[in-house]
């Protein structure tokens, strides 16, 4: 399988598991969740740095600054609709990450996407208008959120990629907390609560940790692959939200909302299958070229 693909869906399971600890720690305010997942996250990242002898700084410093504080953003505001929906109904809108990451990439990176991928999305889209019609749960200023958290993070995977080569992924994750905690520290200050006991703490720095891997595998697959291919891949964290929702917090859903949530599964991988036979096609046809 595509390396790129692998580190993807590594990246899926370590962001499932970090949505689930965020679920979990809905008693404490957002800000102080990614307080405490940005300073993890800064010391680990930070001892990967000095443990590969690179300049924690980095090369592309302008972009790097731009993927770290559009991060914040979408972070900000997906934390905002995982405490706040059910977990897979949060985690299917942010899935529209991808749309706003080809969209964006047409303008940012000058890449554009095959004709019929803009129709597997439209299934995915369609798919997140039948979650929020069907799902009452889901107020209209958290479904706003939810899409605001994709066009942040869709522009976050476009300055990764705008950065590419140039800077080793765990400086590109590094940036990410050491932009985030200016940003963060004073909110976190003024709605701090203190862990009660050693199973909240775990849950909090679980939350670092969990997220720290998780974006080191997605920033290796958006710096070594095309956008729009790989992108579509995160949509199978839904299945991990699906079972997490229903056995942990007992959130059930009518058939329209999994109607929903199939469609968005099935334009994710109607898209994956479209791309790898248009480029078995590029290929064979560069190979009868170069004969």
């Amino acid at each position: 399988m595509n390396p790129a693909i692998v580190s993807i869906l590594i990246s899926g399971l370590f962001m499932a598991v970090m949505n689930l600890l965020v679920k979990l720690s809905g008693d404490y305010n957002i800000f102080q969740i990614i307080f405490f997942r940005a300073v993890v996250t800064l010391i680990i990242s930070y001892l990967f740095i000095l443990k590969k002898g690179l300049n924690p700084l980095g090369n592309d410093r302008l972009h790097l600054s731009l993927r770290g504080f559009f991060g914040f953003l979408g972070l900000t505001f997906y934390f905002l609709t995982v405490q706040h929906m059910p977990l897979a109904t949060a985690v299917s809108v942010q899935y529209l990450s991808p749309v706003f990451t080809a969209i964006l990439a047409i303008f940012i990176n000058k890449q554009k996407s095959p004709w019929f991928t803009w129709i597997f999305y439209s299934v995915a889209m369609f798919g997140v208008i039948l979650i929020k019609g069907y799902d009452p749960r889901v107020d209209i200023w958290m479904l706003i959120a939810g899409i605001a958290s994709a066009v942040f993070s869709g522009a976050a995977y476009n300055m990764i990629r705008k950065i590419g080569k140039q800077d080793d992924p765990d400086v590109v994750v590094f940036y990410f907390p050491l932009v985030t905690l200016p940003l963060v520290i004073g909110p976190a200050l003024y709605y701090w609560i203190w862990p009660a006991d050693i199973g909240q703490w775990l849950i909090l720095i679980g939350v670092g940790v969990t997220t720290q891997f998780g974006q080191l595998y997605m920033t290796r697959a958006f710096q070594y692959s095309d956008l729009g291919g790989i992108a579509i891949f995160q949509y199978f964290g839904l299945i991990y939200a699906l079972a997490f929702g229903f056995f942990l917090f007992d959130e059930g859903f009518g058939w329209m909302t999994y109607l929903g949530m199939i469609l968005v599964v099935a334009g994710a991988i109607g898209n994956a299958l479209a791309n790898n036979y248009l480029k078995k096609k590029q290929n064979l046809a560069l190979q009868s070229t170069e004969k």
